[in-house]
Formats: structure tokens, C-alpha cells, sequence
């Protein structure tokens, strides 16, 4: 790995847990430090996370971390309804039954304790990421691919807001694949839109918010 790469990573993790929320600055000679790299990697690593719209670069005043606002987030919400939709309806249509990696990770959330919200924001990352894997459209899993940081930022965002929404999150992936396995197409759909429904209490009270 690149000592850019390295800084990237670091950076984006801490931004995607929230443990580098929106409007706070950061130091390009802090994270040098603690991603154990120059400060040139990190700096061009700053450029990068801009281009993606994670900092914003501010002229004699640093790195901010951006803030998702309200539409960002129901623009997010949006588009993976449309994309798992279509690669749910796909799966059907074949009538392969849920791919064996939305089982094995369905199983997997249940067995996690509520505590580990990180480890079931990345199960809940790969569970989707299955999902479209198993429609066997390339270009689709590269849109997904595009959203893949962002949905995991909304994501820790969500269950950060309202951890008792756990329960129904592993209950919902379990009917999806039970839905899949009966090739139900308007069910699994059904579901998935109710799965990928904005949360409106955490829409309150992001930036640009009408509620």
C-alpha cells in the first residue's frame, strides 16, 4: 500500500464512523503522525477524499470534513433502491434462489451482540454488495461501488441515531432472502423499500433539512 493510499484509508474510515463528523478540521501534520506517513501523501490524500466530496478545502484555514446534508442522504437512500431493486427483480427472474453469501451474512448480523454497530455496518456493506453481485451485472456493481463510502456514512449515521432500528434491519435481510428463495420479485422489492427508507429523525437534523 501507497503512504497516500495509507492516509486516504485512514482518513475515510474515521469520516465514515463518524469519528471525524462533518464541520470538524483536521491537520494534515496530525494525521502524518498518526498514519505514520510524510505529509506530502497526505495532503495529495486530501485532494482525493475533496474530489469525493468527504473535505472541503478551505483557503488558509485546513481540511473540514463535509457534512452530508438532508438530499445527499435521501439521494443515497434513492439509488440504491433503484439499483438492488433491479438486481433483486434479476435474481428472481433467474430463479437461483438469494446468493449463498446473503445467507451466510444474514446469519452472521444475527449473531453479533447490538453492541458492534461498526462490525454490522460492514456486514450490512457486504450483504447489499451480495445482493448485487448475484444479479451478474458488472457495470451495476461499479454504480454500487460508487456509493459504496457514502452508504457506509448514512449507514453509521442511521444506527449512531436509533441503535434499537437493529432488530428490524437483520429481520428485514432475513425476509429478503426468504423472498428471494421463493422468487418472489414484488416482494423482495417491497421489502427492499421499506429496508432502504430514509430515517426521518436523522434527516431532521442534517443540513438543508425541512423538517
Amino acid at each position: 500500500m501507497t503512504a497516500r493510499a495509507k492516509a486516504y484509508d485512514y482518513v475515510l474510515d474515521r469520516i465514515i464512523r463518524g469519528e471525524f463528523p462533518g464541520g470538524e478540521f483536521i491537520e494534515e501534520e496530525w494525521i502524518s503522525t498518526a498514519a505514520g506517513v510524510s505529509r506530502t501523501p497526505v495532503r495529495e490524500a486530501f485532494h482525493k477524499l475533496e474530489s469525493e466530496r468527504f473535505l472541503e478545502l478551505l483557503p488558509r484555514r485546513g481540511a473540514r470534513v463535509r457534512q452530508v446534508t438532508a438530499q445527499e442522504m435521501l439521494d443515497v437512500y434513492e439509488a440504491r433502491r433503484l439499483i438492488e431493486g433491479f438486481a433483486a427483480r434479476r435474481i428472481c427472474e433467474a430463479r437461483t434462489g438469494a446468493p449463498p453469501e446473503m445467507k451466510r451474512l444474514a446469519a452472521e448480523m444475527r449473531t453479533l451482540g447490538s453492541a458492534d454497530l461498526r462490525r454490522h455496518v460492514d456486514l450490512d456493506r457486504d450483504y447489499h454488495v451480495a445482493l448485487v453481485e448475484g444479479s451478474c451485472n458488472g457495470v451495476l456493481m461499479d454504480v454500487l461501488d460508487a456509493l459504496r463510502a457514502r452508504q457506509q456514512q448514512v449507514a453509521y449515521a442511521a444506527l449512531n441515531a436509533d441503535p434499537s432500528r437493529l432488530e428490524t434491519i437483520l429481520a428485514e435481510h432475513e425476509a429478503m432472502v426468504e423472498a428471494l428463495d421463493r422468487h418472489d420479485g414484488d416482494g423482495v422489492v417491497e421489502l427492499l423499500n421499506r429496508h432502504l427508507r430514509p430515517i426521518q429523525h436523522v434527516i431532521d437534523r442534517l443540513p438543508g433539512s425541512t423538517g
